[in-house]
């Protein structure tokens, strides 16, 4: 920016002005970025941790239905064996 002006003497000047940007915008979206990625990794860690519970859940309700199935059967052999005609 060029400013003009005069002297009393009467003499023309002109000042210039360089105006420089600093790096402040810089460092703000280096900062946005940042928690951007931060705030990400946390959804996305959360959600794996999320669908490892549900694996779990999903997992230990076989297990029971595993066990259950085994004591329906020895309840059946017991039985078939109390039934049984002995020779």
């Amino acid at each position: 920016m060029a400013d003009g002006y005069s002297t009393k003497d009467g003499a023309n000047r002109t000042t210039i002005i360089e105006r420089r940007s600093g790096s402040g915008g810089l460092m703000i979206a280096m900062i946005v970025v940042i928690a951007l990625v931060a705030v990400i990794a946390f959804f996305l860690f959360q959600q794996d941790a999320r669908e490892q519970r549900q694996s779990d859940a999903v997992v230990g309700a076989a297990r029971s239905v595993g066990d259950a199935a085994k004591d329906a059967a020895r309840a059946v052999s017991d039985a078939a064996d109390r039934g049984a005609p002995k020779n």
